[in-house]
């Protein structure tokens, strides 16, 4: 019989992986197209893109919200019942993926996506466009970078104890 700690393992690797998956995908694909473009088009892509998340598609919201909720909601319903290895796994997991990943998001990604939002590419000019981009690229995937690892990191660690449970 599967019990909450079951549950929530499953749909934490699910979720947390199509997080990763996310991160992934701009890390490796998205941000490096975008790269190619002039300051002008890729902020105008950037903010397309990003408003498609700023408009709470319910999806999206989902997946990245009920990542972090069931992994949460993984790590308290296993309390107790998991030692050693599997304890400090556990742990390791929720820690990695809440300060790694959540965190980050938090912290760096909603404030320049929010500030990168408010930006009026149309009356801005080449010189103004330009310190805006260098302002928001080089930090944003820097920090994407280091969210990727993580939310990688968070599916391996909770793929093995999936397989040890």
């Amino acid at each position: 019989m599967m019990v909450i700690s079951d549950v929530s393992l499953v749909l934490s690797t699910l979720m947390c992986s199509l997080v990763a998956g996310l991160l992934f995908s701009y890390a490796i694909v998205v941000m490096p197209g975008l790269k190619g473009l002039d300051d002008k088009s890729f902020i105008k892509a950037f903010q397309v893109t990003d408003r498609i998340i700023q408009d709470n598609h319910p999806l999206f919201l989902l997946v990245w919200l009920g990542s972090a909720v069931s992994i949460i909601i993984f790590a308290v319903s296993s309390f107790g019942k998991l030692n050693g290895i599997d304890f400090f796994l556990m742990l390791l997991a929720l820690a990695t993926y809440i300060l790694g990943v959540q965190m980050p998001t938090i912290i760096i990604h909603l404030p320049l996506n929010n500030k990168l939002q408010k930006v009026d590419v149309d009356n801005s000019n080449e010189e103004e466009l330009k310190a805006v981009r260098f302002e928001f690229e080089p930090r944003w995937n820097k920090s994407n970078e280091v969210r990727t690892f993580m939310a990688c990191s968070t599916s391996l660690i909770l793929i093995v104890l999936s397989l040890k449970l």
